[in-house]
């Protein structure tokens, strides 16, 4: 699969077999987040690698919206310092993932965390970093039945100003 092809079919999704993510696969998805670019290059993204059932189980509550991310196998929390940190280049690391994940033949889906000191108390971080995002990470379930909130991709016209508003 070429890159543009990883893009434009890659889709987030909720559903995962429960079958662990190969070694060798979770080590490639992570090389490639590895590789993300930063401002000035100053690396400051750092992942929580979660596969223990128990912790995924306990991050659920660390966000308003993921009481389903127990089930995936893998769930990958990007951190970065909390005075320094830029959530772009959390952003860059987490397309990465994705778009290597979804070559690889494994589904993601990106997710939030809003509560900070319970994601703190779960993963051990220290009080200067924090986790704001997370790219849960599996093979892909059966796809779920009719999504009523998918629309389709607005128009290129629509979406890009060419050099004014």
């Amino acid at each position: 699969m070429d890159a543009y092809d990883a893009i434009i079919t890659k889709r987030d999704t909720r559903s995962y077999l429960p079958d662990p993510v190969e070694p060798e696969l979770l080590d490639r998805v992570l090389r490639a987040a590895r590789m993300a670019g930063s401002a000035k290059n100053a690396q400051p993204t750092r992942i929580v690698a979660v596969t223990d059932p128990d912790t995924r189980a306990r991050l659920a509550d660390c966000g308003d919206f993921t009481s389903w991310i127990g089930s995936p196998p893998v769930v990958l929390v990007l951190t970065c310092p909390v005075e320094t940190g830029r959530l772009f280049d959390l952003g860059r690391m987490a397309q990465n993932i994705m778009v290597a994940a979804h070559d690889a033949g494994l589904a993601t889906c990106p997710v939030t965390f809003q509560h900070q000191d319970r994601l703190r108390e779960v993963l051990g971080l220290a009080a200067d970093v924090e986790g704001p995002h997370a790219i849960t990470l599996g093979h892909p379930g059966p796809p779920p039945e009719a999504n009523p909130l998918r629309a389709p991709r607005i128009a290129l016209e629509e979406l890009v100003h060419r050099e004014r508003w």
